[in-house]
């Protein structure tokens, strides 16, 4: 029984600033969307990419209001994995829904490290052998593995160090790069591979990827200070702090670059917006600023994420086993993660990477919207009217991602569709097995 004890994770309650837990928040946000879904999104929707991140913002607005609910009623270290466990308690829904953003973070952490990758790789030339990306994004997880090992005072100073960095560095270009240019407006006239309304949708969906990393504040509840005050306040600060500098780049890049020229260099086009309007410096200090970017995204995500899956684990939602480490559950579930992030990293490319993640993702956000509205709203003192709007976004948004990925790679849709399938099949095993373990255990105690 003690060794068992002796596995339980401890967190460090009051370790994390508001400030540390905002950059911890806009490290993952930042990291991710800008630097690698604008080319992306304008294949989808041509020109309008700008107008799709500001609809994403408006969804996430919606969304962010359950999380905000919730998490002032009940901070904890397993953020959304124990928001669904208040929703659904120990049932399928709520180990299904919480493995899905455990798999949507994992993705995001391979999409930050093969962005790192694609940037890094500009002051070389490119990558034609498409070999170092991977390499790279590989090297990237690993370091950022050492440094959680250290920490969660060590991660706070290096995330708060690169955030500063990352946000004035971009705001940098963003300002300049509307200021230099000849031709503010952008013309909206243009598309990408089809002017409709679900290419649109499609691409917002890819924007909310830009936004979604609030969701790693929540992972934060039992170590921030005050976190029935401070984590709600984080989460927004961090969203508005993304809109703003979203706003900007958006623009700035579609006024540089024609949406030819977005498309094509669609893994590192905020470097390619750099060079007509800046020159040749300008693209190394934009290189310079998305590899800081992602790799504190990567760092944060790893944090966050880690502290979802030690406490599914905990609360007996999931299967583990120690295979011999040693440490606590949290170090055996951070251990996990990046050996699942090095795969993704080494075998998926960008746009499947951020596909599988945002179908993830969005699955479960209706979730927990559906949760706040029929189990949680007395309780947590919501207003109807917002989650179910949340819901509404949430599924126009995903049908019309869908269905653009059908038409042009339905590959990755059957992934996503199998992966669940997998997810719910061994979490129905998994758990009729731990039931009826616990029931066993419930009538030999009452035998005389």
């Amino acid at each position: 029984m003690s060794r068992e004890q002796d596995r339980t994770t401890r967190y460090q309650e009051g370790s994390l600033t508001l400030t540390g837990t905002v950059m911890l928040g806009t490290g993952v946000m930042i990291g991710a969307g800008i630097f690698a879904l604008t080319g992306q999104m304008a294949q989808m929707t041509g020109t309008l990419f700008p107008l799709a991140f500001l609809a994403a913002a408006i969804i996430v607005s919606f969304s962010s209001y359950s999380y905000i609910k919730i998490s002032n009623a009940y901070p904890s270290a397993g953020g959304i994995g124990m928001y669904l466990h208040k929703a659904y308690g120990d049932r399928l829904p709520t180990a299904f829904n919480a493995l899905l953003m455990y798999f949507s973070m994992v993705i995001a952490q391979s999409f930050l490290a093969r962005t790192f990758g694609s940037y890094t790789m500009q002051l070389f030339g490119g990558d034609e052998s498409g070999r170092m990306v991977p390499i790279l994004g590989v090297a990237l997880i690993m370091a950022a593995f050492l440094i959680n090992l250290l920490g969660n005072r060590m991660i706070q100073s290096v995330a708060s160090f690169i955030g500063v960095l990352k946000i004035g560095g971009i705001l940098i270009f963003g300002i300049v790069g509307i200021w230099i240019t000849d031709n503010l407006a952008v013309d909206f006239s243009g598309t990408g591979e089809a002017g409709a309304t679900g290419n649109f949708l499609g691409a917002t969906a890819l924007g909310i990827l830009a936004f979604k990393g609030f969701t790693t504040i929540t992972n934060s509840g039992s170590e921030v200070i005050d976190p029935k005050r401070n984590v709600g306040r984080a989460i927004i600060i961090s969203i508005a702090a993304c809109v703003v500098i979203y706003t900007l780049v958006g623009f700035a890049v579609a006024s540089n670059l024609s949406l030819g020229e977005i498309i094509e260099t669609q893994n590192y086009s905020l470097a390619a917006a750099a060079r007509p309007a800046l020159g040749e410096y300008a693209v190394w200090f934009t290189v310079a600023i998305a590899m800081t970017a992602t790799a504190g995204g990567i760092l944060a995500s790893i944090f966050a994420v880690s502290r979802m899956l030690a406490m599914l684990t905990e609360m007996k939602l999931v299967p583990h086993r120690h295979f011999g480490m040693p440490g606590s559950i949290q170090k055996h579930t951070l251990v996990y993660t990046v050996v699942l992030g090095l795969v993704l990293t080494a075998f998926f490319d960008l746009s499947r990477i951020a596909a599988l993640g945002i179908v993830f993702y969005l699955v479960m956000d209706i979730a927990i919207h559906w949760g706040v509205l029929c189990h949680l709203r007395d309780d947590v003192k919501a207003k109807a009217w917002v989650p179910a709007i949340a819901i509404v976004l949430d599924l126009l948004v995903l049908v019309g991602f869908v269905w653009v990925k059908l038409n042009s790679d339905p590959f990755v849709i059957g992934v996503a569709v199998f992966t669940m399938i997998v997810i719910v099949a061994a979490e129905q095993i998994f758990l009729k097995k731990f039931h009826e373990t616990v029931r066993s255990e419930h009538e030999e105690s009452n035998d005389p």
